[in-house]
C-alpha cells in the first residue's frame, strides 16, 4: 500500500487504519489487511504510562517506528511527529520529518493542526515528504482548544475545521484525520475535499476510520473514550493467564514433564558416580 493507493480508495471503499507500536502488534495488524498503520504518539499514554502525548519525543517515536517497520509488509506505515519535533521547534520540522523517513523507514508523517501548521506542513511537503493532517481534537494542544472535547459544535468552529481541511488539501496533504468532530461536519468535510478524511470519533460518513489499537483490544484501562468500540477484552485474558501461571508455580504444577528436558538415566548415573 502506498500514497497513491490510499488516494484511490476515496469514494471506492472505506479506509481502515490502526495504531501499532511494536513488532508483534504491527505484524498482526498488517496480516489482517489494515490499509494504514500509524505509529502514534498515543504510545505515551497506552504504552509508556505517561499523562500526555507531549511527553514523548523523537527518541521514543523513532524507536517504536523502527520496530513497526520491521513487521509491516503491505500497509502504508505512518508516524506521528511528536510535539517537540515541529511545534516547539518549527525550524527543525523538516530535519525531524526526514529522520522518520530515512532512519525509521516510514512512508509518511502525521502532523496535528496548530498555529503554525500551514507553514510547517508546506515545508515538509516541499521537502518531498508525504504528510497526513490532523484536525478537530488535537491532543498535543488540547489545553489551547478547551481540553479533550468535541470540536466544531457550533457554526463558527465548524467553519474553522472546514477551512483547515481545505488548507491542508491545498498544501498537498494526502489525507486528514478528523478527531472528535460532529458527524454532519465530518460529512461536509469529506465531501468538500478530494483527499480521504479519516475519522476517529467523527461519525460514519468519513472516508475511513482509525482507532488506537490498545483501546479497541481492551488493553488500556485508565479511560475509554466514547468513540472507542472494544472488539476484545485482552486485559482480562492476560490477567487470568498471569494468575494461572502464578498459581501453578506455587502449587508445583508448572513446569510438568511436558515442559521439561530430560537426561538419559545412564548418563545421570555416571554424573553421580554410580
Amino acid at each position: 500500500m502506498d500514497i497513491k493507493d490510499i488516494l484511490e480508495l476515496k469514494n471506492k471503499r472505506k479506509i481502515t487504519m490502526l495504531t501499532a507500536y511494536d513488532y508483534p502488534t504491527a505484524s498482526l495488524v498488517d496480516r489482517a489487511g489494515i490499509d494504514i498503520i500509524l505509529v502514534g504518539d498515543s504510545l505515551a499514554n497506552v504504552v509508556l504510562g505517561l499523562e500526555s502525548t507531549t511527553q514523548v519525543g523523537m527518541a521514543e517515536m523513532l524507536h517504536h517506528a523502527k520496530a513497526a517497520r520491521r513487521a509491516v509488509k503491505d500497509a502504508l506505515l505512518i508516524a506521528d511527529m511528536p510535539f517537540d519535533s515541529y511545534q516547539t521547534n518549527p525550524q527543525d520540522a523538516v530535519k525531524n520529518a526526514k529522520r522518520f523517513i530515512e532512519e525509521a523507514g516510514v512512508q509518511a508523517v502525521k502532523l496535528e493542526w496548530f498555529g503554525g501548521c500551514p507553514e510547517v506542513t508546506k515545508q515538509i511537503i516541499d521537502a518531498g515528504i508525504p504528510v497526513m493532517g490532523h484536525i478537530g481534537l488535537t491532543p498535543q494542544t488540547a489545553d489551547k482548544i478547551g481540553g479533550f472535547k468535541v470540536q466544531g459544535k457550533d457554526a463558527q468552529d465548524a467553519q474553522k475545521l472546514i477551512d483547515q481541511a481545505l488548507v491542508l488539501e491545498k498544501l498537498g496533504c494526502f489525507a486528514v484525520v478528523l478527531e472528535c468532530v460532529p458527524d454532519k461536519i465530518s460529512q461536509l468535510i469529506a465531501k468538500k475535499i478530494k483527499i480521504p478524511a479519516i475519522g476517529i470519533g467523527a461519525g460514519i460518513h468519513c472516508d475511513g476510520q482509525v482507532l488506537v489499537i490498545n483501546d479497541m483490544l481492551g488493553l488500556f484501562e485508565r479511560y475509554t473514550p466514547k468513540f472507542v468500540k472494544k472488539y476484545a477484552h485482552l486485559s482480562e485474558t492476560i490477567l487470568k493467564a498471569v494468575e494461572d501461571f502464578k498459581n501453578e508455580v506455587i502449587q508445583e504444577k508448572f513446569p510438568d514433564l511436558k515442559h521439561s528436558f530430560m537426561i538419559k538415566e545412564e548418563e545421570f548415573k555416571k554424573l553421580n558416580g554410580s
